[in-house]
């Protein structure tokens, strides 16, 4: 079974930030798009960002729009989501997801990928 791996995520203060990092050591990322979504608790899981399979175009939830910035480096495999400005809201487990069809198509739903990770946990304290 292909398996994500994210890493990167942590407790961090209010204002603060932290960098995700998401790579696959069975999944070629550069034929996907790839997307980062959130779950916090007693909550459904919600889409953060998306980016192409060249890393040209991107997406963001307005709750996270200015703040998080999500690229890519295809020579590494791996996919990274820099959250800024951190807010207690922010509070999630994070999760790594690539589409589930080869090619360059975005998507912002959790149903159109099909491989994720297994998640990192980011708290924020106010």
């Amino acid at each position: 079974q292909v398996q994500l791996v994210e890493s990167g995520g942590g407790l961090v203060q209010a204002g603060g930030s932290l960098r995700l990092s998401c790579g696959s050591s069975e999944l070629t990322f550069s034929r996907y798009g790839m997307g980062w979504f959130r779950q916090a608790p007693g909550k459904e899981r919600e889409f953060v960002a998306a980016i192409s399979w060249t890393g040209s175009t991107t997406y963001y939830a307005d709750s996270v729009k200015g703040r998080f910035t999500v690229s890519r480096d295809n020579a590494k495999n791996t996919v990274y989501l820099q959250m800024n400005s951190l807010k207690s809201e922010d509070t999630a487990v994070y999760y790594c997801a690539a589409n589930s069809r080869i090619g360059p198509q975005i998507a912002f739903m959790a149903p159109h990928y099909g491989y994720w990770g297994q998640g990192t946990q980011v708290t924020v304290s106010s």
